[in-house]
C-alpha cells in the first residue's frame, strides 16, 4: 500500500469519525471535547497560530504529524462513543 493510499485510508476514517463526533453523548465532558478540538484542528490545519480562539487545545498537540493527530483523533472518538 503506498503512501497516498495509506494516507486516503485514514482521511477516510478520519472524517468517518469526524461526522460521528458531532454524536456523542451528551454527557461528554469539556476537556475531552478540547482533547478532540485540538486533534482536529491539527489534523487538518497543522501548526497553531499564535492569535487563535481556543488555541490551549490544539497547541497540546503542536507537533504531531497530521497522520498522527488523525489517528489519535479517531482513538478518542472511539472512547468517547464507548462511554
Amino acid at each position: 500500500m503506498g503512501i497516498n493510499t495509506t494516507y486516503r485510508k485514514e482521511l477516510e476514517e478520519f472524517n468517518e469519525y469526524d461526522e460521528k463526533a458531532k454524536s456523542l453523548p451528551s454527557a461528554t465532558q469539556d476537556a475531552d471535547k478540547l482533547v478532540l478540538y485540538g486533534l482536529c484542528k491539527q489534523a487538518t490545519n497543522g501548526p497553531v497560530p499564535k492569535e487563535r480562539f481556543n488555541w490551549d487545545a490544539w497547541k497540546a498537540v503542536e507537533g504531531k504529524s497530521k497522520e498522527t493527530a488523525m489517528g489519535d483523533y479517531i482513538t478518542e472518538v472511539k472512547l468517547l462513543m464507548e462511554e
